[in-house]
């Protein structure tokens, strides 16, 4: 698929001798949704910051549609739509006139068609002529996102863009992107809310300390990474795991009512079979089996502590 952004080798060191970022090299593909996931102070707002030209990297280069970033900003940010995670907007203001005034400072004609259409989208339509500062914060999360949509950029970079907000609003953002992506709008976010990024990403990366870990297809990550647990609810508690179960690594869970074990389903070998028939020797029996798989939350916890 073709490219539509290219990071490469961009770091970033402040004067105070912080790195925020390390020789990192990122491809978006055209039509996307990329998770950039990682702990607060990771460098995800740097990274979307130097791309959207409000920093100045160190060093690297950087392509936004085939256009230098750093040579030739204004071609390169007019493709960009970033909502960030602060509210940058003029409270006295109203809201329709917000996204008017955004728009024209990239050059672009007024186009009444537009502003209503992505108004009307995202439910502010009959908000359009409330002033900003009327609006409650879920609404003025929705502005920003006009905002950055007023001059109909191909990619929209959204900054933690849930944080603070309701989960019915949460939901209705989620639809919205997937809109957006079906226009054919790349769409980059930053979440700590895993789940978004398991439920829509594509691809997933992970940030930690500056530097990027790894950059993968999410069913292939979650494939790959991923482990299973199988709970076993006993018919008799146990106090402890017995001796001869050793081998398999067990937990006892829910005051020693259940017994856990956690294995790699992409094993030639799991270990069910001889962990069953071990538990049936022992004599030790269970009334349910469940299994369930890892979560994209934990593969990425697990990822940051390993490295």
């Amino acid at each position: 698929m073709q490219s539509i952004l290219s990071v490469s080798q961009v770091s970033k060191t402040y004067a105070s001798g912080q790195k925020a970022l390390e020789h990192v090299d990122l491809e978006i593909r055209r039509g996307e949704i990329f998770a950039l996931l990682g702990p607060n102070g990771a460098g995800k707002t740097t990274l979307i910051s130097i791309i959207c030209g409000i920093v100045t990297p160190s060093s690297g280069t950087i392509l936004v549609d085939g256009h230098n970033a750093i040579r030739h900003p204004r071609e390169a940010r007019s493709r960009i739509g970033l909502v960030p995670q602060e509210l940058s907007v003029d409270m006295f203001e109203t809201v329709a006139a917000t996204m008017r005034f955004s728009r024209g400072l990239f050059g672009k004609a007024p186009d009444k068609a537009h502003t209503e259409q992505v108004l009307r989208d995202l439910s502010l339509w009959d908000k359009r002529d409330a002033k900003i500062m009327e609006l409650s914060g879920g609404m003025k999360r929705r502005v920003l996102i006009a905002k950055a949509l007023s001059h109909e950029p191909d990619i929209l970079f959204l900054d933690e863009p849930t944080a603070g907000v309701d989960v019915s609003l949460r939901r209705d953002m989620w639809k919205l992107i997937g809109s957006l992506r079906a226009r054919g709008v790349t769409i980059i976010l930053t979440t700590h809310y895993i789940e978004e990024a398991e439920e829509m990403a594509d691809r997933v990366g992970v940030i930690n300390k500056g530097q990027l870990l790894l950059v993968e297809d999410k069913a292939a990550l979650m494939k790959k990474l991923g482990k299973r647990e199988m709970d076993l609810s006993l018919v008799e508690p146990l106090s402890e795991v017995p001796a001869g179960l050793e081998e398999w690594h067990l937990s006892l869970e829910d005051e020693g009512h259940r017994l856990r074990y956690v294995f790699d389903a992409q094993a030639e070998r799991t270990g069910i079979p001889s962990l069953l028939r071990k538990l049936g020797e022992l004599g030790i029996a269970f009334k349910d089996l469940d299994t369930s798989k890892s979560s994209l939350e934990d593969i990425f916890v697990d990822l940051v502590e390993k490295r």
